[in-house]
Order: C-alpha cells, then sequence, then structure tokens
C-alpha cells in the first residue's frame, strides 16, 4: 500500500531515464503543481549521482521565451545542433521552453 504523500507528491518531481542513466528533476514550488502562473519562469533541480555531477545542477526554465532570444551565436539551421537530453525531456512537459543551465555545464 502506497501512501498518499506518494501518489500526490508535495512538490513537483520526476524521475528521469536519460540516455540509460536515471536521475531526479524537481522543483521546490508547489504551485507548480496547482496554478499555470507559476510556470512562467520557474527553477527545476536536477541530481543523477553519476560521476559527471560534480556540483548541484539548477536550471532556469522559461516557458514564455521567444526564438529570438536563444543565443544568437548558434546557427538554427545547422545541422549539428544539438540539445542536451535533459532539455528536451523538459520540452516534453513545456513545449518550446528555454533552458538556462545556470553557469553549469550540461552533463546529460
Amino acid at each position: 500500500q502506497v501512501c498518499p504523500g506518494l501518489r500526490t507528491p508535495q512538490v513537483p518531481i520526476w524521475l528521469c531515464s536519460l540516455c540509460g542513466r536515471h536521475g531526479v528533476l524537481f522543483g521546490t514550488n508547489s504551485l507548480l503543481l496547482s496554478c499555470w502562473r507559476a510556470e512562467r519562469v520557474f527553477h527545476l533541480h536536477f541530481y543523477s549521482g553519476q560521476q559527471e555531477q560534480t556540483k548541484p545542477c539548477h536550471l532556469t526554465i522559461d516557458t514564455h521565451s521567444h526564438h529570438w532570444e536563444e543565443d544568437q551565436s548558434e546557427d538554427p539551421s545547422n545541422p549539428g545542433r544539438r540539445r542536451s537530453p535533459m532539455e528536451m525531456a523538459i520540452r516534453t512537459k513545456w513545449a518550446g521552453a528555454t533552458v538556462s543551465w545556470n553557469g553549469t555545464e550540461p552533463f546529460f
């Protein structure tokens, strides 16, 4: 029997399997579960326990960004341009969102 606290978490949390490795993506703002206005700009944390993760990973998600706000140094028509699997997973929930790694080198 699973207790109600585990069936309905107090904060948003996702178990991720990216490229065969597992991790936890979570937010500390409980409003993300109940208020769509909280989904404008918010923060998520990611922990994988992998050796590649040398420090805490704090991501900033902006769901109302525009294509002209992206890094202009990258050519969007370049077929070699790739997003990290973490960013693609986040975009399954928030399509078109931009993900800022806040100085952390994407390790996924």
